[in-house]
């Protein structure tokens, strides 16, 4: 599953049709004590209500293929029994301009599901252009629905695409990662006249929202946590780190040009498999492997000693919130400085260290530390890490061409890494400014790879240059998702450390 943008998938010729949420003829909005996330304020609180594009590099969302054919009224259901079961899709704000945002609440009764044919855009092209310019117009932290889907039926086949795009503030990597088999199963339930399945798992958005805020307001800059992210800050002037290669004379934060994408297999699976059994041997995981060959490559490559960036992290602290749509997400610090001789076995010992020392981190609020520690600065710089098999049916995704979507961004300073390991391989998305040479990336991701493959002798040390086709077949068995199946999450001391259960939210280091 490759965290792309809506351009790199080819969406198969069909007729587009627009579906969104809406109040019910009557129906109001009622205010509601609980607070927004920390960082869903600091969301909305960065929206220029003015903006006439203001999903412009914010949305992110998920495309599929759904293995049935699409039936009008079935489909209406199934979005309108999404967003009941799911509070944070019908939740807004009152107004972004007060200290503290007022939450507004539709009840699940009150949602109805408005269709919006779009006759005459029929081409893969033609399709992938009107939505991203419709998404970007439309999808706003600021106005509700903050989530938008379509679907594009394929006549010659006799099934549809699934596109799901969503504001930021209603959904992170992990629902863009599980929704596909929730809408999926809804939509089998609802043609098949079952009821659909019920689960203490579906937990409401707004109530994790009191939780993080309660948890950040017993921050203080005597924890443990915010003294931890004093000593990373002090190692770059109290900022944020940068991809310091991408950073030139003049670098601002918005840049006229979309920023470059690279979406590829770095290593196919029979190399990455020799890499997993020669890192068993060592007694370590993947994720550990990952983030030092990244250390490496970025040492061979530009000259660095460190490693320094900010890692997206899973917070579902409980199992209630398993299966929720929202933005569950933290962040945490990484400061990976190996030795000079770069030995293979010291440098994978030093990375595990780092990162089992960051979960320290993993439950303080990363926004409300930084305010406790006086940086108005944001991230520049992010690395993420996800293997694709601790999801539930994760092989049914793939037959469904699964993939999650990213805007466009035009930043001018920021780079971000997704590497995930996926059924077929090492994979890796990256997003860069558009000054920065594609050339020099792609140095960089050719180190990375070799570096990987120095872990386990006999593995390819170039990158794969042919990626695996994308299957189309529609798969065949029912998701039957249930908690237990993401129960490899809650076992204590891994990475995250949660209790009962952690789930990932954004795409999260393995456990290591």
């Amino acid at each position: 599953m490759d965290y792309t943008h809506l351009s790199e998938f080819a969406v198969r010729p069909g007729a587009l049709t627009l579906w969104r949420a809406e109040l019910a003829a009557g129906a109001d909005w009622a205010t509601d004590e609980r607070p927004f996330t920390s960082v869903h304020v600091r969301h909305c609180r960065e929206a220029d209500a003015a903006d006439p594009r203001p999903g412009r590099g914010r949305w992110i969302g998920t495309i599929f293929e759904m293995d049935a054919a699409l039936d009008a009224a079935h489909w209406r259901e199934t979005v309108r029994l999404w967003h009941a079961r799911h509070e944070g899709l019908r939740t807004t704000l009152a107004s972004h301009t007060e200290p503290e945002p007022q939450r507004l609440v539709c009840a699940a009764a009150d949602v109805t599901v408005a269709d919006e044919p779009v006759p005459g855009v029929t081409g893969s092209e033609q399709i992938n252009e009107y939505l991203t310019g419709t998404l970007e117009y439309r999808l706003s932290p600021l106005r509700w629905p903050h989530c938008l889907l379509a679907t594009v039926e394929h006549a010659e086949t006799g099934d549809f695409t699934v596109l799901v795009a969503a504001d930021h503030s209603v959904m992170d990597a992990y629902s863009q990662a599980i929704v596909i088999l929730e809408l999926r199963a809804l939509y089998r339930a609802v043609a098949q006249g079952e009821p659909v399945r019920e689960s203490p798992t579906f937990g409401s958005s707004a109530d994790f929202a009191h939780w993080e805020r309660g948890a950040a307001a017993a921050l203080t800059t005597a924890c443990e946590p915010v003294r931890y992210w004093r000593r990373f800050l002090d190692g770059s002037g109290g900022m944020l780190p940068r991809f310091e290669p991408a950073i030139t004379a003049g670098s601002s934060a918005v840049s006229e040009r979309a920023q470059l994408s690279v979406s590829r297999k770095l290593m196919p699976l029979n190399d990455l498999e020799r890499v997993e059994q020669a890192l068993t041997e060592r007694g370590h995981r993947l994720s550990v492997a990952v983030f030092t060959a990244l250390a490496i490559a970025y040492r061979r490559t530009f000259g660095y000693i460190s490693l320094r960036a900010i890692m997206p992290i899973a917070t579902r602290p409980d199992l209630r919130w398993l299966e929720s749509m929202g933005w569950f997400v933290n962040v945490v610090p990484i400061d990976i400085t190996l030795a000079p001789d770069l030995d293979v076995d010291s440098a994978l010992e030093t990375t595990r260290t780092v990162l089992r020392r960051s979960r320290i981190a993993n439950d303080a609020t990363w926004t409300r530390v930084l305010e406790l520690l006086e940086c108005t600065d944001r991230p520049r710089f992010g690395i993420s890490f996800l293997d694709i098999r601790a999801l539930p049916d994760y092989q049914l995704v793939e037959s469904l061409r699964g993939h999650t979507l990213r805007a466009e961004s035009y930043s001018g300073d920021e780079v971000f890494f997704w590497i995930v390991r996926a059924a077929d391989g090492l994979r890796l998305s990256t997003r860069f400014p558009a000054s920065f040479p594609a050339v020099e990336m792609d140095r960089f991701l050719a180190e990375f790879t070799k570096a990987m493959a120095e872990f386990a002798p006999g593995a390819s040390k170039a990158p794969a240059t042919e990626a695996a086709a994308d299957p189309s077949a529609a798969a065949g068995r029912d998701s039957g998702r249930t908690a237990a199946a993401l129960a490899p999450f809650g076992v204590p001391g891994e990475a995250g450390g949660h209790a009962p259960a952690t789930a990932p939210a954004e795409p999260i280091p393995a456990r290591v």
